[in-house]
């Protein structure tokens, strides 16, 4: 692969289970210091693509290249080059933090002279320092995380894949989580980070969805919204929403839930808005508002599954 502009390049990727089709023909490609986000419900496919570009799991067909390397020719050469955190807490539960990084420095090769100083590194940046000492599994899962993503970047690679890597953290771990991200990006790395948290797409510089193994739509995430989402939706507030939701689905207007709120996505809004209120009326169920919004990745999501 000759462009020195892009990290991970793959053309017709596909990986068959028997005759099941986990990654169905996919293609794109990611540029060196992007936060490319792959996005889709779990079962979608992203932890077998991401297994493929790590050089863990063999395509059945197609051809890739991470950093310029052939992942079906070149995957220990890959290996050597990118930072993997994988979708399970991959650390030992029973070994201390300091003992965790200790033996992720030798299995990564960090030579002697520096693996204090990046030892030191992954303690402040996990904010683990009063906590060195302390057995891995007693940790609370934002700790885990951070010393996960450290011990997986302490060689210090150009490229890193993140597969889930917020799944199961409180939020205000999982935005600290995304603040540690974007320091590395500003730092020059690549960054490729599954996700089935469709709020975290707007934290990508560029996504793609991926659903029943393939990619189903891909861009910014100002340009998901403007090319694929050609209908309004309207975000309904009222007091009953699982009966408003039954009332609307009988006059053929699909809702979706989103907290204690609905989104209905509908052709015209001005038009759509008071015949929506009328019907909720007449079941005698309040509402307390009706407007039309910016629609969410969700909203694209479903909009998207709909028609696949």
């Amino acid at each position: 692969m000759k462009e020195t502009s892009i990290a991970v390049k793959v053309e017709g990727l596909t990986r068959k289970f028997g005759d099941f089709v986990a990654v169905d023909n996919i293609s794109l490609e990611i540029k060196r210091g992007e936060i490319f986000g792959f996005l889709g419900p779990n079962g979608a496919g992203k932890s077998t693509t991401i297994k493929m570009l790590c050089g863990l799991l063999m395509p059945t067909s197609g051809i890739g290249f991470v950093g310029g390397y052939d992942i079906t020719k070149k995957s220990e050469e890959i290996k050597k080059n990118i930072g993997y955190m994988s979708q399970k807490f991959s650390l030992y539960d029973d070994l201390t933090v300091e003992e965790n990084i200790n033996f992720f420095s030798g299995i990564y090769g960090v030579i002697k002279e520096k693996r204090q100083e990046r030892k030191e590194w992954v303690l402040g940046m996990a904010g683990l320092k009063e906590r060195k000492n302390a057995i891995t599994k007693t940790l609370p899962g934002g700790f885990k995380q951070r010393l996960a993503l450290g011990c997986a970047i302490l060689h210090e690679p150009p490229i890193l894949f993140l597969d889930e890597p917020t799944s199961g953290v409180d939020p205000i771990s999982r935005r600290n989580f995304w603040n540690l991200i974007y320091e590395m990006s500003k730092g020059g790395a690549t960054i490729f980070v599954t996700t089935h948290y469709m709020d975290e797409a707007d934290y990508c510089d560029r996504l793609a969805l991926i659903y029943r193994g393939g990619i189903i739509a891909e861009g910014t995430p100002t340009e998901m919204r403007q090319k694929y989402m050609l209908r309004d939706v309207l975000e309904i507030e009222v007091d009953r929403f699982v009966e408003a939701m039954e009332a609307l689905g009988k006059k053929g207007i699909e809702t979706a839930i989103f907290g204690s709120l609905l989104h209905a996505t509908v052709e015209n809004a001005g038009e759509d808005v008071p015949h929506i209120k009328k019907i909720l009326e007449e079941s005698d169920i309040k509402v307390n508002r009706i407007e039309k919004i910016v629609p969410s990745l969700e909203d694209v999501f479903v909009t998207l599954i709909e028609v696949a």
